[in-house]
């Protein structure tokens, strides 16, 4: 499997990531040891994780198993562990399961990082993210009603700088190798470069934010950000909680899926979003591709992409995913696409 580069760090990272996000609610600790092996043998060599997880739902009983499921594979793995690379993510402000809701910041980090290391049972972490910003973000549908003008400037850059410090002093313990931003602007990311620049912490090597054929609000400015910044993109929800499969067309529900537990799929059910998903299935049925396989490879097309980080609740749907793995896409299908996209820009 192809491999990208992790912004300068040297490392290097599959173009498809294991996302883990159910571990420890649909799909349970023996089903995903599982799907680590076979992940690992399939060439995939990224793994993404947070201290929140798993979801569906999100619950104070849960917090930390998903890490506790990875932790107990690598335990059983030990010689296995320098062969994948590890992400996880520090929750920001307002998560009251975690620290009481505090934000991230020196008091925070240190703490976090023990906490995902014990759990984890590994002694470095190699990317560790900061979930969301703590002067908020516009993703997960916020966009239609963002406003950042509450925040102040000398304060958000001290904020940055307070973080970029503690982290600077954990590359030096050893515990992270490098740093990553999720759910981020341009903007931000813009001024996390500058002051690491300055010489106060990591440089930021990697941005994770929601890309899909039904979410492209990456393509302008944090697209021209990326490629010449070199901090790839690592996209989550590419298969749009997996509207993109088809499974939900017609007001379909299968049991056990994620909108039979979250009927709403975290605001991306609308009026809108049939019709620009049945679009694309269209494309795909007309090349004589898997909508799954189509809608992956489409983001490796794209100029910023480091990696895609797709879910698998069940060892079916990761085979699924991996016998389309080498999937290239003709500029016929690409040109269709973005015609589909034009037409039907922002479903939710």
């Amino acid at each position: 499997m192809k491999r990208n580069p992790l912004g300068r760090t040297g490392i290097e990272v599959s173009e498809l990531c294991l996302g883990t996000m159910t571990f420890g609610t649909q799909t349970s600790e023996s089903e995903a040891h599982a799907q680590m092996d076979v992940a690992l043998g399939a060439g995939i060599n990224f793994v993404d994780t947070a201290e929140m997880y798993p979801v569906n739902p999100v619950s104070k009983e849960t917090i930390g198993r998903t890490e506790d499921i990875l932790g107990t594979w690598n335990a059983a793995n030990p010689a296995r562990r320098a062969d994948y690379v590890l992400a996880t993510k520090h929750s920001g402000e307002g998560l009251g399961y975690v620290r009481d809701g505090a934000p991230i910041s020196s008091a925070t980090i240190a703490g976090a990082i023990e906490g995902s290391l014990r759990r984890l049972q590994t002694d470095y972490i190699d990317l560790y993210q900061f979930h969301w910003p703590n002067r908020g973000s516009y993703m997960f549908r916020q966009n239609w009603h963002y406003d950042p003008s509450g925040n102040a400037h000398s304060e958000v850059i001290a904020d940055m700088e307070d973080c970029l410090g503690a982290l600077r002093r954990e590359v030096d313990r050893g515990t992270i190798r490098a740093f990553g931003l999720s759910n981020e602007s341009a903007w931000g990311t813009a001024q996390w470069l500058r002051l690491s620049e300055k010489g106060l912490g990591p440089r930021v090597a990697s941005i994770q934010n929601e890309y899909s054929l039904l979410c492209r609000l990456y393509d302008t400015d944090l697209a021209e950000l990326s490629v010449l910044e070199d901090v790839g993109l690592m996209a989550f929800s590419p298969l749009g909680t997996g509207l993109l499969t088809g499974k939900y067309q017609n007001g379909a529900v299968p049991e056990g899926s994620r909108r039979s537990i979250t009927p709403g799929l975290g605001g991306r059910h609308s009026e809108r979003v049939y019709g620009a998903v049945a679009a694309y299935l269209e494309i795909a049925a007309r090349h004589g591709l898997d909508p799954v396989h189509m809608a992956l490879a489409w983001c490796k097309t794209r100029p910023f992409i480091m990696s895609a980080i797709f879910g698998a609740t069940t060892m079916a749907q990761l085979e699924h995913v991996l016998a389309g793995a080498d999937l290239q896409l003709s500029e016929e299908v690409v040109s269709e696409i973005n015609a589909t996209h034009r037409a039907q820009p922002m479903p939710y």
